[in-house]
């Protein structure tokens, strides 16, 4: 499935620099990269973030505004020059890197943790670059030894699951990692189809049973392929538990217990529409069936375009249709069993606001200036103060937004 990665590349180095700039803002001193692992809902709950591309929100905001504790940072990738070792997307070394690091312990001084995926639509998967499974794991090894990592994700889709001496290497590394690193969540995520999934997903699954392999989960993504809305996405599921019935043999209940579901909100790649209403009937189905896992394509989509559908193109950045930011999280914070937080809403400015002689409004608000923590703004007759850096989101628009209300000026 198309992961909106057409950053990447000549303008990457940009992105990563605001992008890191902007999440590591709350990173608390003294962090460590290992943490107490959280419960596995908060794995099976956790949405994708990619720390450092497609503009990356604040973890830490994300977690104050919704109660997320989880995040699912992607992608792990084999170096663009080649290679058998761990890089962030194909450019930043596993071994040498400091900035998702930092996303990380920003994250776990806070309370929460990460799991970290690894494939992803487009780019070198480590399975293509390394000689067998033995050598993919140790790859993989490293990413969770350098993070003190209680969970991971095989993301496998096009085109790595069409090589079966990929899948193989992929599927015989998750079984090693399993083996080696006792209590570690995995999840194996791959495409959707009307009829559950295709046949390359069919192949995995059967690879998985021929090597004796059984992760917590195998999560399909049933979207890109010709879906409309929540009803034909709860169908794929139907349809994927009895694949995955028939299978391994196991019963309905056994199937979806280690079943989960990744969408995509808002906007897919292929125009499909799936709104805040279709991800609460997904995750009424999850719920209700006992499924391992619902999360989704991504956190930093989870805000609304200017204009909110983004003159119908799909974006990276945010997710063509209108919402609140982080409403989208607040459906994985749910599954997880938690409440998402609210604030109560602010009792509405008199008509015609009379402000003491002694405040004074400060610059306006722009919506093409970058503001930072604590920045100060007018707009609509009152001050406001950035929360934490934001550009583009009009004060008092959202209760959970990055501005807070100074009162009339």
């Amino acid at each position: 499935m198309r992961r909106l990665r057409a950053c990447l590349g000549a303008a990457a180095a940009v992105a990563v620099a605001a992008g890191t700039t902007a999440l590591v803002a709350g990173s608390a001193s003294g962090a460590t990269s290992t943490a107490d692992a959280l419960s596995n809902r908060w794995y099976a709950a956790a949405p994708y973030l990619m720390p450092l591309d497609n503009d990356p929100p604040s973890a830490s905001a994300i977690m104050d505004a919704t109660g997320l504790k989880a995040f699912q940072l992607a992608f792990i990738l084999a170096p663009n020059g080649g290679g058998c070792s761990p890089t962030w997307d194909g450019t930043a070394a596993v071994s040498s890197d400091t900035a998702v690091k930092s996303v990380i312990d920003a994250i776990r001084a806070k309370g929460g943790d990460v799991s970290v995926s690894i494939g992803g639509y487009g780019g070198t998967k480590l399975g293509q670059a390394c000689s067998d499974a033995a050598s993919t794991a140790a790859a993989y090894q490293q990413v969770i030894t350098k993070y003190g990592l209680h969970a991971i994700d095989f993301d496998l889709e096009e085109p790595e699951y069409e090589n079966t001496a990929a899948i193989k290497n992929e599927i015989g590394a998750a079984r090693i990692l399993q083996q080696n690193n006792p209590g570690l969540y995995v999840s194996v995520t791959t495409a959707g189809t009307a009829d559950g999934t295709g046949w390359f997903g069919k192949q995995m699954l059967l690879e998985a049973k021929a090597q004796g392999f059984t992760p917590n989960n195998f999560s399909i993504m049933p979207f890109d392929g010709g879906f409309n809305g929540a009803a034909s996405q709860t169908s794929a599921l139907t349809n994927f538990n009895k694949i995955l019935q028939s299978t391994f043999g196991w019963s309905e209940a056994t199937a979806y217990a280690h079943e989960g579901f990744s969408g995509m909100n808002g906007r897919s790649d292929t125009g499909e529409i799936f709104t805040q209403a279709d991800f609460q009937t997904v995750l009424d189905y999850a719920t209700s069936h006992n499924m391992d896992r619902f999360t989704f394509w991504s956190l930093n989509r989870d805000r609304q375009c200017t204009p909110a559908d983004n003159g119908g193109r799909t974006s990276g950045t945010c997710s063509s249709v209108a919402q609140n930011s982080w409403d989208f999280a607040k459906y994985s914070v749910k599954f997880a069993g938690v409440t998402p937080p609210t604030t109560p809403p602010t009792s509405p400015p008199p008509s015609s606001p009379t402000p003491p002689p002694s405040t004074q409004c400060k610059t306006a608000w722009s919506a093409s200036t970058a503001y930072t923590g604590g920045s100060e703004v007018s707009y609509n007759g009152h001050n406001w103060k950035a929360k934490w850096w934001t550009q583009n989101e009009t004060p008092g628009a959202s209760q959970w937004g990055p501005w807070e209300d100074e009162g009339a000026c």
